[in-house]
């Protein structure tokens, strides 16, 4: 089943960066999803042949937002803000071009607004990167940005 990510990331194309949803269980708190590297991808770098091992932490924060999407079973996607990441680590210099990525989020910590996810990605079965990624979803997004002078 291919999901039209536009309806439940606050993104549009061309700043989604995962491809599809493999699978969503709220029962166990996880999703995945997958994203194969391109030459149309906004970040892809000619010279690395792929795109920088950095954008691994917002194929993350994209899977989560689509893992909160269900969750929350939302109509329209809710924006949401990266608070930051521990122990990010990457074996890859880079994501490369071609190359199919899976990446699991798994729910470790909610409290409505705030939540931490145990993130991983993978490559053929083998771990390529992981990282506990914080994030903040507040009621209103609106009121929150005004809130702070955005």
């Amino acid at each position: 089943m291919k999901y039209d990510l536009e309806k439940i990331l606050p993104h549009n194309y061309p700043m989604i960066l995962i491809d599809d949803i493999e699978e969503v269980n709220i029962k166990e708190e996880y999703i995945l999803t997958n994203v194969t590297i391109r030459e149309d991808n906004v970040f892809f770098e000619k010279e690395l042949n792929g795109v920088s091992y950095l954008l691994g932490i917002e194929f993350m924060a994209q899977s989560i937002a689509a893992y909160t999407h269900f969750r929350n079973h939302n109509v329209t996607p809710k924006i949401g803000f990266l608070l930051g990441t521990r122990s990010y680590k990457c074996s890859v210099d880079k994501f490369e071009n071609g190359r199919k990525y899976l990446i699991k989020a798994k729910e470790i910590f909610c409290d409505n607004e705030l939540v931490s996810f145990e993130c991983l990605i993978y490559n053929s079965g083998v771990e390529c990167a992981k990282a506990t990624i914080n994030a903040y979803q507040p009621q209103d997004a609106q009121q929150y940005l005004n809130s702070i002078g955005v």
